[in-house]
């Protein structure tokens, strides 16, 4: 029931450690939540698994296959989807032409796939016509959320997106992330520094302290936790 499985993963920068013998496995169909403090590693891991940034040592498996050692242009034919932090929409680009590029992997864009992602972001769909400029924080993230989710993935690895969103645009994307799990049987990867709200959605959590994995728990046993929520997550 594994769809993501990383053994002692090592990365960094030059002479510096940002990853050091992570250990963990991302159950098929379900949300594990990667936590911690900034510089922890969050996002080093997540470019490691999606081959932008080179892995020093270990393994990642994605659904039994090894990947560790290929280029990132091959990961979203393989299943594997990435959304980075920053919301990276093409401004120039129209809603809908940002979506189709999302299907590049598969060769074609299918009309159920944007009528799927449509029906999930009816803000995004009432813009599909709009310049990527144009739209706010939080409809640009659902816009990027529905561009991975075009490549019809097995796994989505999501870098913060709640980031500089309101709490009402944060409760709305965590929901849909739920629902992708239970409805189209998803496996996701979340990287958040809101921890309070990643645990209220997530089945795990993954816990990196200075590159290191210091808990890997049941998210709600892990939210229960208060010496390790004190310590590392701060709520």
């Amino acid at each position: 029931m594994t769809m993501l499985a990383v053994s002692g993963l090592g990365a960094g920068y030059g002479p510096i450690t940002a990853l050091e013998q992570v250990t963990f496995a991302a159950p098929r169909g379900r949300i594990t939540a990667v936590l911690g403090a900034n510089g922890a590693g969050k996002t080093t891991l997540l470019r490691s698994i999606s081959g932008l940034h080179p892995c020093r040592s270990g393994t990642v498996e994605l659904d039994g296959r090894r990947i560790e050692r290929l280029p990132a242009e091959r990961m979203p034919g393989l299943g594997l989807s990435h959304v980075p932090e920053g919301r990276g929409v093409i401004t120039e680009l129209t809603v809908e032409e940002n979506l189709r590029l999302g299907a590049l992997a598969r060769g074609r864009v299918r009309p159920a796939d944007l009528d799927r992602v449509y029906s999930l972001f009816p803000a995004v769909a009432d813009r599909r016509h709009a310049p990527g400029h144009t739209l706010s924080g939080g409809e640009r993230q659902m816009l990027v959320i529905g561009r991975a989710l075009m490549a019809s993935p097995a796994l989505l690895l999501l870098d913060e997106p709640s980031l500089g969103l309101a709490p009402r645009i944060v409760a709305r994307i965590f929901e849909l992330l739920r629902g992708l799990t239970r409805d189209d049987g998803l496996t996701i990867l979340l990287v958040e520094q809101n921890a309070r709200s990643a645990l209220s959605v997530a089945d795990r959590g993954v816990v990196l302290n200075l590159g290191r994995v210091v808990a890997d728990e049941d998210a709600a046993a892990l939210a229960e936790d208060d010496q390790l929520r004190h310590a590392y997550l701060g709520f």
